[in-house]
């Protein structure tokens, strides 16, 4: 997965200050990028505070560990399952 060039702290600073009033234009400029982009993290972040933000990247860490945990539970079953017919 590629690094993000902008923190999620600093996406909801920057829509912060589009929801203050400030030319989407200009923002974008400052801080180099697309307002393709802009428009983007306002439609995923919209609504969202550092600590409601800080709670969803853990939720999101832990999803992927569980995803990884039964993933790899799903394989040893598969394994044991195709040798314990072997063994009868």
């Amino acid at each position: 997965m590629p690094k993000k060039a902008h923190s999620e702290e600093q996406i909801v600073a920057v829509l912060r200050q589009g929801e203050a009033g400030e030319k989407v234009a200009d923002i974008c400029r400052k801080v180099g990028i697309s307002e393709g982009t802009y428009y983007a993290w306002k439609k995923q972040y919209a609504g969202l505070g550092i600590n409601e933000l800080r709670e969803l990247r853990q939720l999101r860490e832990e999803n992927g560990r569980l995803k990884r945990l039964v993933a790899d539970l799903s394989l040893d079953r598969q394994i044991l399952q195709e040798i314990v017919p072997k063994k009868l």
